[in-house]
């Protein structure tokens, strides 16, 4: 993925939205953003994270790791300083990192467009998961399971994109 085709849409969409104390964009009242989407994904099971009632979007489903990409930054940094933050995943713990193709997607129930940007993490070790404030549950599971769950719509979308690369 070329940071500098990720840089122009961040550029882009972020043009005119205010910022916060530390430089990053605010999307909170942006009706388009891009994101992160992170799987991880540990030998034939992948981690769920159930979102607070604190994150914006999505309160109380299970989905993965994400994040806005609201600043210039390489992605691989991003998703990795993501990880660290929402689940304690060290860099260490890292096997794989593999990144699908960016996709444009209209959830009316959240008013967004996003533009997504799914990543597959594999780690070497299961992971002992700290989280943070944005989730308040986490569950590994079999890929097959994903059905039982409830999910934003476009989840399994991210987890096709990525389950064979």
């Amino acid at each position: 993925m070329k940071e500098k085709y990720i840089f122009e849409i961040i550029k882009k969409i972020g043009a005119g939205l205010p910022r916060f104390p530390d430089g990053r964009i605010d999307y909170t009242n942006s009706i388009s953003a891009p994101v992160l989407i992170i799987f991880v994904k540990y030998r034939d099971e992948i981690l769920l994270l159930k979102r607070s009632k604190k994150v914006s979007a999505y309160q109380g489903k299970w989905s993965t790791v994400a994040g806005y990409l609201d600043e210039l930054k390489p992605i691989r940094e991003k998703a990795l300083e993501e990880l660290k933050e929402e689940t304690g995943i060290s860099e260490e713990n890292i096997a794989d990192i593999k990144f699908g193709q960016s996709y444009k997607i209209k959830d009316e129930t959240v008013h967004r467009l996003w533009l997504r940007f799914p990543v597959l993490v594999e780690v070497k070790n299961k992971p002992k998961i700290k989280l943070d404030s944005e989730h308040t549950d986490f569950k590994w599971i079999k890929p097959e399971e994903m059905s039982k769950f409830d999910t934003p719509l476009f989840f399994h979308i991210n987890w096709q994109m990525l389950k064979d690369l």
